[in-house]
Parts: structure tokens; C-alpha cells; sequence
């Protein structure tokens, strides 16, 4: 049976209460050079971001999670995104906010509750996880998870006219 409730933390669909977290998360510049943003989102913006996220995954090929405690503090977002149904995959990427709430196992907790959704309930084959070659405690933890290194992309991200190789990820469901 698939659930979206661990032992230290759930996932739920977003709420129009998360515009306040979702400002943050995606005004964080510290969190930009993973996400790929380049200029900061007005509220207005996230607000029409919010009143569209009830859409299918099926229709728009993506889904954001919110990752709460059970005590319902929100800690950050898990995304799956290039949902692919026909070649049954998807990419998933991954934030907490609050950098004291990292390396307690919530990240591994969130990643393993939204892969077991895939794998059963939406019958994905295969999930990936494209992550920059310097981010060692993500690749790490994904590594841990199951993903295998299948490859870098060479000077894929550029920011701050710095360029950096991203490693490509893949757990296939066996």
C-alpha cells in the first residue's frame, strides 16, 4: 500500500496557505543555482502558480509536494517534473528550506515516500535526479537512495559565470 506519511514526515499537495513558503523557497538565491532561476517571483506570480496546481500530472507533466512534519511545519518541497508516462519516468528534485532541518533524514524519507508513489501507483519504470557535481551531500544521499551515476553532463549549469557539470541519476524499479 502506498502512502505519503513516513515516521518523520508526510507529503501533501500544495495549498494557497504556501504562498508565504513558496516566496521564500523560490526567492532564495542560495537555492537558485540548482533550481535554475535567474530573477525573483512576485507573489502575484506564485499566486497563479497556486491557483493551478490542482492540474493533473498527467496534463501538465509535473508535481510539487509539500514536505511537512507531523506537527504540520512545513519543511520544503519535493517536485517530480518531466513526467514522461509513455516511457514511464520522471525527474525528481528536492529542497529543504532550513538548512538546521538537513541531514536528519527527511530528504531520504521524502525521496523514498514519492518514489514508492511512482514505482505503484502511477507505474513508473524509472526515476532520475540531475545534481551538480559539488553538491556532495545530495549526491550522496540519492546514492544511498538507490540511484546510480549514469553519467555528467560537462559545464552544464551556469551561474555566476561559473560553469559546473551536473551528474545524471537513474533508479530503475526491479
Amino acid at each position: 500500500m502506498v502512502t505519503l506519511k513516513g515516521k518523520q514526515i508526510y507529503l501533501r499537495a500544495l495549498e494557497q496557505k504556501d504562498l508565504n513558503f513558496l516566496y521564500l523557497i523560490e526567492n532564495d538565491t542560495k537555492v537558485w543555482e540548482v533550481s535554475g532561476t535567474v530573477t525573483p517571483y512576485s507573489k502575484d506570480v506564485l499566486q497563479l502558480y497556486l491557483d493551478n496546481a490542482h492540474r493533473d500530472i498527467f496534463d501538465v507533466k509535473q508535481l510539487r509536494l509539500v514536505i511537512c512534519t507531523h506537527e504540520h511545519k512545513t519543511l520544503g518541497l519535493i517536485d517530480v517534473f518531466d513526467f514522461e508516462p509513455n516511457h514511464k519516468r520522471a525527474g525528481i528534485g528536492i529542497v529543504i528550506l532550513d538548512e538546521d532541518q538537513r541531514n536528519k533524514g527527511i530528504g531520504a524519507e521524502a525521496i523514498t515516500l514519492l518514489t514508492n508513489y511512482l514505482y505503484e501507483t502511477l507505474g513508473l519504470q524509472q526515476v532520475y535526479a540531475n545534481i551538480l557535481e559539488d553538491n556532495l551531500s545530495s549526491l550522496h544521499l540519492f546514492k544511498k537512495l538507490g540511484f546510480q551515476v549514469v553519467g555528467v553532463k560537462k559545464d552544464w549549469v551556469r551561474f555566476k559565470n561559473t560553469f559546473k557539470n551536473e551528474v545524471f541519476l537513474q533508479k530503475i524499479n526491479s
